[in-house]
């Protein structure tokens, strides 16, 4: 084998690398379903108490207007006035960020 040969064969591996690398850090969320679930949870326990809470683990397409982004879709259930409140919430797989909140019943 020719030196040649070597540098390009290391070469082209190194290029792969870096292209699968960058691949992967836009479709792996950055934050987790807990992390995401855990967020919501401490943001609603400042107004009270929660009876619930639930998250899917995977991440589902969501659209804001002509915007599409991966989310992680949850809920969370508590009571107040004694009176169950249901709300479902979706978050930004990649930031965290809570999208939109919405009051079941």
């Amino acid at each position: 084998m020719r030196l040649r040969d070597y540098m390009m064969g290391l070469g082209t591996g190194v290029v792969i690398g870096v292209v699968a690398s960058q691949a992967a850090s836009r479709y792996i969320p950055s934050v987790t379903a807990d992390q995401v679930l855990e967020q919501v949870k401490e943001a609603f326990k400042q107004e009270g108490p929660i009876d619930g809470s639930w998250v899917y683990m995977k991440t589902e397409p969501f659209h804001v207007g002509f915007i599409e982004t991966e989310v992680f879709k949850g809920g969370i259930t508590r009571m107040k006035n004694g009176q169950t409140e249901n709300y479902e919430f979706a978050a930004d797989a990649r930031t965290g960020s809570v999208l939109e909140i919405k009051k079941i019943s």
